[in-house]
């Protein structure tokens, strides 16, 4: 298995942009990398699981939503290194738009927190910009819906 901290290969993960009438669903992060910040929801995939399933998967654990995917928005690299210049995560992430089809908004055990934010609300929250590009994503992918 390779660990996710100096790993000997890109790990695979998935990204859920969850849009609704009251903006996208962000968690705070309980775990490195970006501990404390807000993100997508979202986590590796686990082994034989399909990226549908992992986004529902995903979605439930940190959420406590069930999602409907409604399509697969892009793939983004992740690299974070340490001060010594070596690759400390690697990531390739797997990033969907999704809409709520049940379940109820509580923080799970890789979150800090979980709420909705407005699109007004978002340049406050210091994102990572490729986060940022993803939900701009995820909204057009909700209205187009």
């Amino acid at each position: 298995m390779t660990s996710r901290e100096y790993p000997t290969r890109p790990l695979i993960g998935l990204g859920i942009a969850i849009i609704g009438p009251a903006g996208v669903l962000l968690i705070k992060r309980g775990k490195p990398p970006r501990l404390g910040a807000w993100s997508l929801p979202g986590g590796a995939q686990k082994i034989g699981e399909t990226v549908a399933e992992g986004l529902a998967r995903e979605a439930r654990e940190e959420t406590g939503l069930e999602i409907e995917v409604l399509e697969i928005l892009d793939v983004v690299d992740s690299i974070n290194h340490d001060t010594a210049g070596l690759v400390k995560y690697h990531y390739t992430l797997i990033d969907a738009a999704a809409i709520v089809t049940g379940g109820g908004l509580q923080a799970g055990s890789d979150a800090m927190d979980a709420r909705w934010f407005a699109t007004s609300e978002l340049d406050s929250l210091d994102l990572w910009s490729e986060t940022l590009r993803i939900i701009h994503l995820g909204f057009n992918a909700y209205a187009a819906r």
